[in-house]
């Protein structure tokens, strides 16, 4: 076997100028940022309106109702996946409401966990889509997975047992606080033994075989440095929205529009009109377009009737009553977080359909 033909071939998901640009760039990019303005995100516990707007409605928002294209606007998925897509989101609502009902901050504490499982296992996907076409050990692969939770469960775990955090995920206190140097001695320790061993493990790879999976190998970096960075070492709001939100909300979005895009492309005939126009020549303007204009709305939304910190953004919202009867408050919170609850939810199973449902 000639040297060529035992070189691995880079399993990208689209191509690799889309996939670099758009899934593995991002945390880089955003660390970037943060070292280039280190006064304005170590340790702020502020945030420029417009910076807010940009990251939380336009990217972190947004990025949530990107899933109503591989659901609920895809006629073929949603008449085959009728029951889970029906259930999913009444399930939510109910259980929120439950929550809410019991505790406010319980439900948010809830929806904050949640949403970290989310965004983990979001990682160990885009890590199992780069190791597709791999043909090493289970040992090797345990070791990735091993390494992609290690990137993302430790910052998590020195945010529940280290120095306080100057952010939070949703609301004040929704993370469970048990300061102790010592676990967080150990969890660091362990945390940079991971680090080594799956050094080590490229290092063997690259001498047997002679190849290097960029991508796989980008992506598991970029979320080392994105997690790391953002929660255990800058120890700000901007830099831990920074880089948690550009680092999740964009490669979400460019995961969706590659696969959807392909889809439509296999099937066009058979897409609606919003399909066709969203997937078509120059769609991805109205692709974004729509998902910005769903954020707003839920954000103004919040903001009308439970926020009220953002009137100048939200003009058109402001004059809805601020909502403070419990009661209403209990219904009503778990209504508007069930976009982000259903998100999250079936985000456990779109990614499962069989070929047969993709079309």
């Amino acid at each position: 076997m000639s040297r060529a033909e035992i070189k691995l071939k880079q399993p990208w998901i689209n191509t690799a100028l889309s996939d670099s640009v758009f899934i593995l760039s991002p945390p880089f990019l955003s660390l970037l940022l943060v070292f280039i303005f280190p006064e304005q995100f170590k340790v702020t516990t502020t945030m420029p309106v417009e910076y807010w707007v940009l990251l939380v409605v336009f990217i972190d928002v947004a990025h949530v109702y990107s899933t109503l294209y591989r659901t609920y606007f895809n006629a073929g998925r949603l008449r085959k996946q009728h029951t889970l897509l029906t259930v999913v989101p009444l399930l939510c609502y109910v259980s929120g409401v439950m929550l809410y009902h019991v505790d406010g901050l319980l439900f948010w504490r809830v929806l904050a966990y949640l949403a970290v499982f989310h965004f983990i296992r979001q990682q160990y996907g885009f890590m199992r889509l780069y190791s597709r076409t791999e043909n090493v050990t289970k040992i090797a692969r345990f070791i990735d997975v091993v390494s992609i939770y290690a990137a993302t469960l430790f910052p998590m775990l020195y945010w529940h047992f280290g120095e306080s955090r100057n952010f939070n995920w949703f609301v004040a206190d929704d993370f469970l606080y048990f300061p102790s140097k010592n676990l967080a001695a150990l969890c660091g320790a362990l945390y940079f033994v991971v680090i080594l061993v799956y050094v080590a493990k490229e290092i063997w790879l690259l001498i047997k075989r002679q190849g290097f999976n960029i991508p796989r190998n980008m992506l598991i970096l970029g979320t080392f440095l994105s997690w790391y960075f953002g929660i255990v070492y800058f120890n700000g709001d901007m830099a831990f929205t920074t880089l948690n939100v550009i680092s999740h909300g964009i490669p979400y979005m460019a995961l969706i529009w590659f696969f959807e895009r392909k889809s439509y492309a296999q099937n066009a005939p058979r897409k609606s009109m919003l399909i066709r126009a969203t997937f078509g020549k120059y769609g991805v303007l109205l692709f974004i377009l729509i998902l910005v204009l769903l954020a707003y709305i839920e954000e103004g939304l919040w903001d009308g009737f439970i926020w009220k910190e953002h009137a100048d953004v939200f003009s058109i919202f402001s004059s809805l009553p601020k909502v403070i009867d419990v009661s209403m408050l209990t219904l009503l919170v778990p209504l508007l977080a069930l976009p982000q609850s259903t998100h999250y939810v079936l985000d456990g199973f779109i990614w499962k359909l069989k070929s047969s449902e993709e079309k």
